[in-house]
């Protein structure tokens, strides 16, 4: 009965934070927060939120050949969503009655869409108010995401949009975690049992 009701407790684990525990060591995922965005027998999904890179909108702009108006937030950074497929990008933004070509609600408060049109209209200053930009996601093979959690690698918790659109990135960790009621940096980075 346990082994079926960790089963079902971790197959909900979509439209959650998942926060990098302090022992977590694997460079891509040290110290991040994941919107885990598909969580299903098949894997998981997701995109890394407080990971800046050095590149702006207005270098994506223009290697999209989008001319960007001067009301576009041509200065916002785009983010390191993962290390796979790192020349994909993402647009996490708040639900919006644009119909743009590819999105999907992952909560009342977040949506990510996959599509050109969404970056167009960012360009031309028509986008959506609050967004993140994220090239590359985090993916977990079948079963993969279930063991980490096992080993104490994440922790999980609930979205919490203010801390994506909200909260500085060099906070987001210590945020996502303090959510849950946790003080993330009085956890120690070694892991022991009794």
């Amino acid at each position: 009965m346990t082994g079926k009701l960790a089963t079902e407790e971790s197959a909900c684990l979509a439209n959650h934070f998942l926060i990098a525990m302090p022992n977590l060591a694997d460079p891509n995922f040290a110290h991040t927060v994941t919107l885990l965005c598909e969580h299903n027998a098949a894997g998981a999904m997701g995109l890394i939120i407080n990971r800046p890179t050095e590149v702006k909108l207005c270098d994506l702009f223009e290697h999209l050949e989008l001319e960007a108006s001067e009301n576009s937030p041509r200065e916002q950074i785009v983010y390191a969503g993962g290390p796979v497929q790192r020349d994909r990008g993402f647009v996490i933004h708040p639900p919006d009655d644009n119909n743009w070509d590819a999105t999907a609600r992952i909560s009342p408060e977040v949506a990510i869409t996959t599509s050109r049109d969404i970056l167009a209209a960012l360009a031309r200053g028509e986008g959506p108010e609050q967004s993140l930009v994220a090239l590359g996601y985090a993916g977990w093979g079948s079963g993969q995401l279930e063991e980490e959690l096992a080993q104490n690698a994440w922790l999980s918790g609930p979205i919490d949009s203010k801390v994506i659109f909200e909260t500085d990135t060099s906070r987001r960790w210590y945020a996502a975690a303090a959510n849950m009621g946790i003080d993330i940096s009085l956890l120690s980075s070694e892991s022991g049992h009794a």
